[in-house]
């Protein structure tokens, strides 16, 4: 269970300010290694001779899964338990007794996986709990997560908060990450400028690509085919694209009823897609995530590997896409998605983090990198994507330029 890795200096003052504070939030942008803060947190809590329970919140199931298998890379003296209606390999439930029944019965350190939605589930089964960690903290405040999120900020031993795009209110009604008796503070921020000078993560490059053509729905799929189409094939760094649809339908439409799928596929790219309703697909082939994201993260290890995916409000949060070069915004998001979804691209390139590792490779000299920037397409309709661009460099600019976390605010 020993590590083999060094902490970067921002991930050290992460995990400093854990061992000072019972409860707190850490505000790191993505691409900052938040993972690896909580997993060697993880390792020095079941360095303790009395066992212990830690708890992992992320929102959706296939983050779980792709959590529990970077935790694991580390951790091998805890039992794991995945509490949550998704297919693992490991023990798994949402029923509250048989959650209990597992913790009581099962001996030594435990680590379990679980997501929001799930998370009622494990306050009922009425365990002990001394570590949780909310992965995309963000979503902690949605009404039918917060009592959960409330209950265990008081009951576990310790409490950590992660996200880069922190939501807060503005009104007494509704809760938010400002509320101090349930999130406690900032116990750590990590502008993303930092990591960028450090060589941590590319900067990104909004590139808006106008269409003079007005986009309705009745052809959307063909017009949004046409239009994705020429941008993978036309412009730069486009090997590895994460295209953000505009919704499911469209989605489903553009690759059942169009030739997108024969067409890139023609130039010799893989095509994999998810959705909340279909599942996942790989080059129309349905699989378990389990397998989307094992293919997912070995196809964007592989240099010469070529690939499209497609989703919707699926792969915007804390999913580790390795290896994308660009992303096709195709939908307006609010703040915090947008912004997420600008972290999918700026992790760097696999060779470029080898080098700078090593030495051969300066930090920021970026047009020595593999991949100097992370590539944001947004077409540009005479009718839509104007609000979107718009968005998308403010964004930018906020987080970037300005030093500051992309805060969300409820108003009402």
């Amino acid at each position: 269970m020993r590590p083999v890795i060094q902490l970067r200096p921002h991930q050290q003052r992460g995990l400093d300010a854990m061992v000072k504070y019972r409860i707190g939030q850490l505000t790191m942008p993505t691409g900052a290694g938040k993972t690896l803060v909580m997993i060697f947190d993880v390792i020095r809590q079941f360095s303790q001779s009395q066992a212990q329970t830690v708890v992992v919140v992320c929102p959706r199931i296939l983050l779980a899964e792709q959590l529990s298998s970077e935790f694991l890379e580390f951790i091998t003296n805890a039992s794991v338990a995945h509490l949550h209606s998704g297919e693992t390999h490991h023990f798994s439930t949402t029923r509250p007794n048989d959650i209990r029944n597992w913790v009581e019965q099962t001996a030594g350190h435990k680590l379990i996986f679980t997501t929001y939605n799930s998370l009622q589930r494990i306050q009922q089964a009425d365990i002990h709990v001394d570590t949780i960690y909310f992965d995309e903290a963000h979503n902690s405040v949605q009404r039918h997560f917060f009592p959960a999120v409330e209950h265990f900020s008081s009951a576990a031993e310790r409490c950590y908060f992660f996200t880069a795009t922190p939501k807060h209110s503005a009104t007494s009604s509704k809760p938010g990450m400002n509320d101090g008796s349930v999130y406690g503070h900032v116990i750590c921020n990590v502008p993303a400028p930092e990591l960028v000078d450090g060589g941590f993560i590319v900067p990104p490059q909004v590139c808006v690509n106008q269409i003079n053509a007005i986009r309705d729905k009745d052809d959307a799929a063909e017009r949004d085919c046409m239009t994705l189409l020429d941008t993978i094939l036309n412009e730069d760094n486009m090997q590895k694209v994460l295209v953000a649809a505009p919704n499911t339908k469209v989605l489903v439409r553009m690759l059942a009823e169009t030739d997108f799928m024969t067409e890139v596929q023609s130039y010799g790219y893989d095509v994999l897609w998810v959705t909340s309703k279909y599942g996942a697909f790989i080059n129309n082939q349905k699989v378990s995530r389990e397998v989307f994201f094992d293919t997912l993260t070995a196809w964007g290890k592989d240099s010469d590997k070529k690939f499209i995916i497609l989703h919707y409000s699926i792969l915007s949060e804390g999913i580790n896409c390795p290896g994308l070069t660009s992303c096709v915004l195709m939908r307006n998001m609010d703040y915090i998605a947008m912004a997420q979804t600008i972290g999918r691209v700026i992790r760097l390139h696999p060779d470029d983090s080898k080098r700078l590792s090593e030495g051969s490779l300066v930090p920021g000299q970026f047009q020595n990198y593999h991949k100097s920037y992370g590539f944001i397409h947004v077409p540009v309709y005479s009718n839509v994507g104007i609000a979107t661009a718009k968005r998308l460099q403010s964004v930018a600019e906020t987080i970037f330029v300005q030093g500051e976390p992309a805060i969300s605010t409820i108003k009402r």
